[in-house]
């Protein structure tokens, strides 16, 4: 990829994370071209946000398709227009399917909010708690056919407090994505990622944080 990656980013509700995409790209932090927002559903609020920045955007309502192959091989037709270099998912409620993938090989980012490959699928947070772990937070992961099984590229790693509850764990764990997702952009962006059978190598000079204990030793 270049230093300036078209991207497509493709949502489902109010974006978030494509707030945090549209910041810093604004602001110089992040080297990318937003090329356009995609949406599922016409009344998401992110589509709105991607507007408001001057970003083109496009919908096709998967209600209007008998199945998700047909419903995916028009949404990929439609990205195609933009020659993306990558998709990224950001809050995108749909089920990839081999057609996406067969026509953006490699090319598809996800972020999931869980520490994978723990707590895949949904309610991520219900389930951390109530199975007592120490630790959560957030991944982001190229997307392959399974259910929140593909490579990880990055990772950030956020306490669960005793008081927790799902609502302030998922606010907590949101502040972490809009961090690493951009990151982890820009990484791909700068062509300093490569996949080697299932682990993703990071060309960087930064060294990890030491080990983190809950509670601490």
């Amino acid at each position: 990829m270049t230093t300036r990656c078209k991207t497509a980013i493709l949502i489902s509700g109010s974006g978030t994370n494509l707030q945090a995409f549209i910041d810093r790209v604004g602001c110089g932090a992040l080297n990318l071209e937003l090329s356009v927002v995609f949406s599922n559903k016409p009344d998401a609020f992110g589509l709105v946000r991607a507007r408001n920045a001057g970003i083109p955007t496009a919908c096709i309502e998967h209600s209007e398709f008998a199945d998700r192959d047909s419903f995916d091989h028009a949404v990929a037709a439609k990205l195609d227009e933009w020659q993306p270099d990558l998709l990224v998912l950001a809050g995108f409620m749909r089920i990839i399917s081999e057609v996406f993938l067969e026509a953006f090989p490699q090319r598809i980012i996800n972020i999931h909010p869980a520490l994978l490959p723990a707590f895949p699928g949904l309610h991520v947070q219900k389930k951390a708690l109530e199975y007592g772990a120490r630790f959560s937070g957030c991944t982001v992961h190229f997307v392959d056919a399974g259910v929140d099984t593909g490579p990880i590229i990055i990772q950030a790693v956020v306490p669960i407090l005793d008081d927790d509850t799902e609502e302030s764990l998922s606010a907590r764990i949101l502040q972490q994505e809009h961090q690493i997702y951009p990151k982890a952009i820009q990484l791909l962006a700068e062509d300093r990622v490569k996949i080697q059978d299932r682990r993703v190598l990071i060309d960087s000079k930064e060294t990890p944080e030491t080990a983190l204990t809950n509670p601490p030793i």
